[in-house]
Formats: structure tokens, C-alpha cells, sequence
């Protein structure tokens, strides 16, 4: 088997996200760290923003 034939389907957000990390990864170490830092920052706040309107309801 191929690791293609492992993969999980692709959708918007995930592509999105791939493009972003392909593009830190091409950044020098200083820039790198501060765009992963902001990356997790986000990804954070969407979690948590996403559990906050769950347990509103």
C-alpha cells in the first residue's frame, strides 16, 4: 500500500492550514517560531470559541 492509500480526504481548512505550515517552514528560525506562535494562538482561539457556543446552548 501506498501512503496515499492512508490519507485522509483534504478538504478547505485542511488545505489552507498545510499551505501556512509549507510557509512557515520556508521562513528563517526567528520568523518560523513567531508564525507558529500566531498559528497557535489562532488554532486556540478557535477551539476554545468552538467549546464556548457548545456549552452555551
Amino acid at each position: 500500500m501506498t501512503t496515499a492509500e492512508h490519507e485522509l480526504p483534504v478538504g478547505p481548512a485542511q488545505a489552507e492550514l498545510a499551505a501556512r505550515l509549507h510557509a512557515l517552514e520556508e521562513q528563517p528560525l526567528a520568523e518560523r517560531a513567531d508564525g507558529y506562535v500566531q498559528l497557535h494562538d489562532e488554532m486556540r482561539d478557535r477551539l476554545e470559541g468552538g467549546d464556548a457556543a457548545g456549552t452555551q446552548d
